[in-house]
């Protein structure tokens, strides 16, 4: 019963959240990466509603009597793109550690770094 104590324990001490500001070892590496990733892609998912509501109130301010996609439509078709970009991208840039423990930090990374930068795109196409 103890030795079961001990392993619940352990698996506990385990799965906490490792220091970011100084991450020893490998596996907290990739933690903390993949933190800054949702991190970075929870502000992507709070900056969306309002460009999405910003790009709807063009579309309604600029109707068009010609087929042509509105700016909402346009929007969500650049984003879908750019997801399937900054993962392939991110893809490319972590291949040098393919298979290996560096693997998720290079790709967490990078995908953290695309989203920020996108988050301030998404913030410039509403003063535009």
């Amino acid at each position: 019963m103890m030795s079961l104590l001990y392993a619940l324990a352990a698996l506990s001490a385990a799965q906490a959240a490792p220091d970011c500001r100084n991450p020893v070892t490998q596996a907290d590496m990739n933690r903390c990466a993949a933190l800054e990733f949702a991190a970075s892609d929870a502000q992507l998912n709070a900056a969306w509603p309002g460009v999405l509501a910003y790009a709807r109130a063009q579309d309604q301010a600029n109707r068009t009597t010609d087929n042509r996609q509105g700016a909402a439509a346009r929007l969500l078709q650049a984003q879908r793109a750019w997801i399937t970009f900054r993962d392939a991208h991110c893809t490319v840039e972590s291949y040098q550690a393919r298979g290996g423990s560096m693997e998720p930090l290079l790709y967490n990374t990078c995908r953290a770094h695309l989203t920020r930068q996108r988050v301030a795109q998404l913030h410039a196409l509403q003063v535009e």
